[in-house]
């Protein structure tokens, strides 16, 4: 069934549920084929709202989902309203959830040395029998892109996550999607970061509340310049809606 995309600032956001998402991931698992998954949030959007050509490297992505509370309110506002967040770090954990006792494998790439690692070893603690066939930190130069490449290759991972940062990740996999032997591939931003247990996640309070970005804050206070593009997003947002 053909899904209509949801417009944000030029983003199409693909308006799944969790649920609906993980079972999508499960599925592209079973194709013969790469896929691309991007997980937005305002802060990314408003990067791509500057850069055409960020944009459409979101938009040419077989997935495109709402990480942050400000997508799903942008959507209200806009009368276009995606059902639910869809955050990165917890469909990751989901999709683990289902894969753990089967074939499927995966490779965590990305974040400084050693993070991946613990990251990996973490999840393989927490989803027993979970394969994860490599690791690999996010710190090389352009002239080691393509061994890097052929090592993904070698072991041919079903599933290959990517913690580059954003928009280092998702211009890295357009610029080598059709060279991975890899069925899906996930943009995750800091998510190593998190599962390594390097930065705590915010309490479910804080995430029940919207207000994971503000817990993020507090432990990180230098993310307040990137935080400020939170309310510029919302301006954008209400401009948006009131011209249309």
């Amino acid at each position: 069934m053909l899904i209509k995309k949801v417009d944000i600032l030029g983003v199409k956001i693909v308006p799944l549920t969790m649920e609906q998402t993980v079972k999508k991931i499960i599925g592209f698992l079973n194709e013969q084929k790469n896929h691309l998954i991007f997980t937005p949030n305002p802060e990314v959007i408003m990067a791509a709202d500057k850069d055409k050509a960020f944009r459409n490297i979101l938009n040419e992505a077989d997935l495109v989902i709402p990480d942050g509370i400000g997508v799903i309110l942008a959507s209200k506002i806009l009368k276009k309203e995606i059902p639910e967040r869809v955050a990165g770090c917890d469909l990751i954990q989901q999709i683990f959830s289902r894969i753990k006792n089967t074939e499927k494998t995966v490779y965590f790439f990305g974040a400084a040395p050693g993070i991946a690692e613990r990251a990996a070893k973490n999840m393989q603690n927490t989803h027993e029998n979970l394969k994860v066939i490599g690791t690999r930190h996010g710190f090389f130069n352009k002239e080691e892109e393509p061994k890097i490449v052929e090592k993904i290759n070698a072991l041919a991972p079903d599933i290959l996550l990517v913690g580059l940062g954003v928009p280092k990740q998702e211009k890295w996999l357009c610029r080598y999607r059709n060279k991975l032997n890899v069925k899906v591939c996930i943009g995750v931003g800091g998510s190593f970061d998190v599962l390594s247990g390097n930065i705590k996640r915010a309490p479910n309070s804080f995430q029940k509340l919207g207000l994971e970005w503000l817990y993020r804050l507090i432990q990180q206070p230098k993310r307040w310049v990137r935080m400020l593009q939170l309310p510029l997003f919302m301006l954008k947002i209400f401009k948006v809606r009131i011209m249309n």
